[in-house]
């Protein structure tokens, strides 16, 4: 399974699960709730994911290390500051964030199974590998890190 490591962008990934969320809404169960409130609830769901995605491209940008999640053993600095004092991965979990708004939208229930989708292979196909990247790249810092700060949230 090492052949999928870090070999698929996380938006494509993301893409690639709300189009199956899609799918399942189509088919399956949808709550009845107002268009209005799926919207609301979707758009407040998608500003903060965009919030947290772009703070984390930010404070790589500002650190001037690699945002690129296909090649993180070219990292030049571990970035521990502004969001990433709080998550590991704050992009991936605005990715997260959106298919959950794409879930409030949809209103399907069985289309909500594929956040943990999303957050599993994730963890395992793109999480792992740049983990094991940056232990090689920063060692003990970056072990420290992952000792004091949530994979996730």
């Amino acid at each position: 399974m090492r052949a999928l490591e870090n070999k698929i962008p996380p938006p494509i990934v993301t893409t690639v699960f709300a189009l199956l969320m899609w799918l399942v809404a189509r088919y399956g169960l949808v709550l009845d709730v107002t268009y209005s409130a799926r919207v609301l609830l979707a758009l407040l769901l998608m500003a903060v994911a965009v919030c947290f995605s772009m703070a984390g491209v930010l404070s790589f940008r500002q650190a001037q290390t690699t945002v690129n999640p296909l090649k993180p053993e070219s990292a030049s600095a571990l970035v521990r500051s502004g969001i990433y004092q709080y998550s590991r991965n704050p992009m991936y979990v605005g990715f997260a964030l959106l298919l959950l708004a794409w879930v409030c939208f949809l209103a399907s229930p069985l289309a909500l199974l594929g956040v943990p989708g999303f957050i599993l292979y994730m963890n395992r196909f793109q999480i792992s590998p740049e983990e094991r990247a940056l232990t090689t790249l920063f060692g003990r810092e970056f072990q420290a890190y992952q000792a004091q700060v949530r994979r996730w949230l």
